[in-house]
C-alpha cells in the first residue's frame, strides 16, 4: 500500500453480528449449567469460534458461515453494513473472557471460570437481544484515547 492509498475496512451485515451473539449466547449458557468434561468441551468450541473471528477474519467465523449459507439467503440483504473492526475486536475480548473461563476451569479454579463464562454470557446476551455490543464500544473508546498519529 502506498502512502497515499486510503485503508477501506471491511463491512459486515448487522444482522450476522447479532446471530452470531445469540448463538454465543446459547453456548455459553449451557457451559453455566453443564457438568464437566461438557462444559469445557463446549468452551474450547466457543474458545476456537473467537479466536477465529479475531485473529482470521469474521468472514471465516463458523458462526458467520452459517448466518451467510442459511440465514441471509432467506431474509435478503441488508440496508447497510458496518465497520468491521469494532466487532473484530469484541470477538477477541470474548476470546480473553471465554479462554480465561476454560483456564479457570481446567485449572480447578470454578469460580474463575463460572464469572468469566457469566461476563461473557451478558455481553453476548446484550448483543443478542438489544444490539449492544459492549466490546464494540470498548474499541471506540479505545480509539478515542489512542493519539490520532499513532
Amino acid at each position: 500500500m502506498s502512502a497515499t492509498s486510503t485503508f477501506v475496512p471491511t463491512q459486515v451485515d448487522p444482522r450476522g453480528l447479532r446471530v452470531a451473539a445469540t448463538i454465543t449466547s446459547v453456548v455459553v449458557a449451557l457451559v453455566l449449567v453443564l457438568p464437566s468434561p461438557a462444559r469445557e468441551i463446549l468452551l474450547v468450541l466457543q474458545v476456537a469460534v473467537f479466536a477465529v473471528a479475531a485473529f482470521v477474519g469474521l468472514d471465516r467465523s463458523p458462526y458467520s458461515i452459517f448466518f451467510k449459507k442459511v440465514v441471509r439467503p432467506r431474509i435478503g440483504a441488508p440496508a447497510e453494513l458496518e465497520d468491521s473492526r469494532p466487532p473484530r475486536f469484541a470477538q477477541l475480548v470474548g476470546f480473553v473472557f471465554t479462554a480465561v473461563a476454560l483456564l479457570g476451569f481446567l485449572a480447578g479454579a470454578a469460580t474463575v471460570g463460572l464469572v468469566a463464562t457469566a461476563l461473557a454470557l451478558v455481553a453476548a446476551l446484550l448483543n443478542a437481544s438489544i444490539g449492544l455490543c459492549l466490546g464494540c464500544e470498548l474499541y471506540l473508546v479505545l480509539r478515542r484515547l489512542t493519539p490520532a498519529n499513532a
